[in-house]
């Protein structure tokens, strides 16, 4: 269910880390980590919540992608120099960008059936979210851009989204960004866990892949540099999957200040179909792709 996986995401999320928690010392792209069933009380009490809220029921209207926004052009990378440019963001434009939104609507439509109006982005605020490096290693350049679709996997399914179909020089195909943003996430009907109420419990970073028919969802974990690394434990209901974080074999000594990230696959009874993926710690759903902030879901 995913696409094209955008490894300058995982690079941002650990340059923020160590601003805020000191030297980030581990790597979000190992498939570590250990997963768990414990049926705890946060996570019951949440997937209570949950099932059958007004709430779920706004989210399940809406659009949530689990998939990647980008989708790069065939044959990307063609060599070392255009892959760092791409991940570090470092674009440039030679050429014009169309004014507007284009004749896509923002229609959002789903291979099962439905779709759904959306605020459509215009052609530079898509490229700035590609072009956010200005550095002066190697450069992809962009000459100009279209309106157009793209597949994408969300919460309902397989959907068509609108998007921005950027032509890079050296390349036949376009690189495509999604030219919509996620639906805004309803209200939780659950505060997050209080302070101290549980101390195993930790929140998760974000979900990274939803895979095998899905019944395999792997997220990015935190733990430290005193422990045997993030577990992750899944409850399963009707309505909802709640993921509760944690970390195992903690321990007393010299620890330092870093935040680690590691991915973590936790395998499901059955298909996550339309339940929603939640955090047991935060009591919201769990969010894809976060690196820079909130995302629009969360906003």
């Amino acid at each position: 269910m995913r696409t094209a996986p955008r490894t300058a995401q995982l690079l941002v999320v650990l340059a923020l880390f160590t601003a805020t928690a000191g030297a980030v010392a581990g790597c979000g792209d190992e498939s570590a980590g250990s997963a768990t069933r414990p049926d705890n009380a946060r996570a019951r009490a949440v997937a209570d919540a949950w099932d059958g809220s007004k709430a779920a029921e706004v989210w399940r209207r809406g659009y949530h992608p689990l998939g990647e926004s980008v989708q790069l052009p065939e044959g990307a990378f063609r060599d070392g120099d255009d892959k760092r440019a791409y991940l570090t963001e470092n674009l440039v434009l030679r050429g014009e960008l169309p004014l507007g939104g284009g004749s896509e609507a923002g229609q959002v439509t789903w291979d099962s059936g439905g779709s759904l109006e959306l605020p459509l982005m215009d052609a530079r605020e898509a490229y700035d979210t590609l072009a956010g490096g200005g550095n002066d290693g190697p450069r992809l350049t962009v000459t100009g851009a279209k309106p157009g679709r793209m597949k994408l996997a969300t919460s309902r399914g397989t959907a068509t989204v609108p998007a921005w179909l950027f032509t890079i020089d050296g390349y036949d195909t376009p690189l495509r960004r999604v030219a919509v943003t996620p639906s805004k996430l309803p209200q939780p009907p659950i505060k997050p866990s209080p302070a101290g109420s549980d101390a195993e419990l930790r929140p998760l970073d974000r979900l990274a892949e939803v895979a095998d028919g899905g019944r395999s969802v792997t997220v990015h974990a935190h733990h430290g540099s005193c422990d045997d690394g993030p577990v992750v434990g899944a409850l399963e209901t009707d309505g909802s999957v709640v993921l509760s974080a944690s970390v195992a074999g903690t321990r007393d000594g010299i620890c330092t200040s870093d935040l680690r990230a590691k991915q973590v696959t936790v395998k499901l009874d059955r298909p996550v179909g339309d339940r929603i993926l939640l955090d047991a710690f935060t009591g919201w759903p769990v969010p894809y792709g976060q690196t820079k902030g909130p995302s629009a879901s969360g906003s």
